[in-house]
């Protein structure tokens, strides 16, 4: 994939999202497609080897440090699909299903909930497509259009550490995570805190070029704009994305948090369309899962992977967390 500034690509996209926002996926998804499919992010599940249930997880942020540690190594963590969750806590999947209301919480934005058989179910991730899914769907996307050769991908430019920028502060800072004794640890985290609050110091400083993951070049380059949101352009080969190192390859590879120690990598698309308009898929920030638009043959066979759990989306649903009307 390689970076380009003719944004101007994606104008056919930007003419047919819903623009002020009605409520509905069309606020980011844009119309005109046969049929539309959901595409579920994969939850998880946290059992104990011992067989025992896990405590509440206010219980568990009481807990000393030791005795969350003792926890943690007894805990086995694996994927969960949509309708795992929904028959361990006794509710219905259907296409319009919310998280929270899947898992009977009784507020917004639960990361982790207790099932009745002392389970913890975390949420899926929201804002892209687990990285190790997207073969999948390329591989299903790539049967679906006659330019495979040419589609363009676009990253949300909101993602944290993505652009470089002008300013007093870095694009984003490395915390690290330990025991709270640890005075080293806690010194070092205290210092970066203090670097970014000091505004007594950072006052007097000259704004500099603080550096992102993509070039100056391309972050202060031309943006695709829709209602809300703009997104960097790259173009290039559906192919790139069906291979399962595909995000070794690209150019948006999180090299400065891998000389930090982390694991090698780069967010899934926000945004995918071939250069047929054939379909297009949306990753929306918001989202907990990623919707694609194509031709009624293309949704029934993103339905029917078996590596991936979607459904068939109506046009002009909502998918507000307060939209499930069948698990309220």
């Amino acid at each position: 994939m390689e970076w380009t500034a003719d944004v101007s690509v994606g104008d056919w996209l930007r003419e047919r999202v819903d623009d002020p926002w009605r409520g509905t996926f069309h606020d980011v998804v844009p119309r005109g497609f046969e049929s539309y499919a959901r595409i579920l992010h994969p939850a998880s599940v946290q059992s104990r080897t011992s067989g025992a249930p896990l405590p509440p997880s206010d219980e568990w942020v009481g807990m000393s440090w030791q005795q969350s540690q003792e926890l943690t190594a007894d805990l086995v963590t694996d994927p969960a699909t949509w309708a795992e969750t929904a028959a361990a806590f006794g509710t219905t999947l259907h296409p319009l299903a919310q998280w929270d209301a899947l898992v009977r919480s009784p507020e917004y934005g639960a990361n982790q909930m207790t099932s009745p058989d002392g389970r913890w179910f975390g949420a899926p991730m929201a804002g892209e497509l687990d990285p190790q899914l997207l073969p999948s769907l390329v591989r299903v996307l790539s049967e679906n259009t006659s330019a495979p050769d040419d589609v363009v991908a676009g990253l949300w430019e909101g993602r944290g550490g993505l652009l470089g920028h002008l300013g007093r502060h870095p694009s984003r800072t490395f915390f690290q995570a330990g025991d709270p004794a640890d005075a080293d640890l806690a010194r070092h985290n205290r210092m970066l805190g203090s670097s970014l609050s000091d505004r007594f110091n950072n006052v007097f400083r000259k704004p500099a070029w603080q550096e992102g993951i993509l070039s100056r070049e391309v972050s202060e380059g031309p943006r695709l704009d829709f209602p809300e949101r703009a997104f960097v352009l790259f173009r290039g080969d559906v192919a790139e994305f069906a291979v399962d190192d595909w995000r070794m390859r690209m150019p948006w590879r999180d090299h400065p948090a891998e000389a930090m120690g982390f694991a090698p990598s780069a967010q899934s698309p926000s945004l995918l369309w071939p250069a047929d308009r054939a379909w297009v898929m949306v990753s929306e920030v918001d989202f907990d899962s990623t919707i694609v638009g194509g031709s009624r043959q293309l949704v029934d066979a993103i339905c029917r992977s078996p590596e991936l759990e979607a459904l068939p989306l109506p046009a002009d649903a909502c998918l507000s967390w307060g939209a499930d009307e069948v698990n309220r």
